[in-house]
């Protein structure tokens, strides 16, 4: 896939992150869409390490990783964001 495509994958992935995780974020959409860019490229290495997908294409794994990676990148920014 190309860099367009993650990011819309990312997009995706962070709108369905906010909505399985819903709360009050500071940043809204853009750091809602941000941690979903993020989280669906480290989604989606991790992802291809331990067998769930690969980076270069979709599949259900490598969706599934992308979201479960912006969970993570969205729960430690509300961490972190105290």
């Amino acid at each position: 896939m190309g860099i367009l495509s993650w990011i819309l994958f990312g997009l995706i992935a962070g709108i369905l992150a906010k909505w399985i995780m819903p709360g009050r974020d500071g940043g809204g959409f853009i750091v809602t869409t941000i941690l979903g860019i993020a989280g669906a490229f480290v989604g989606g290495f991790v992802g291809s390490l331990i067998g769930l997908g690969s980076v270069g294409s979709f599949s259900i794994g490598s969706f599934l990783t992308a979201i479960c990676g912006a969970l993570l990148l969205l729960f430690v920014f509300r961490k972190m964001k105290g």
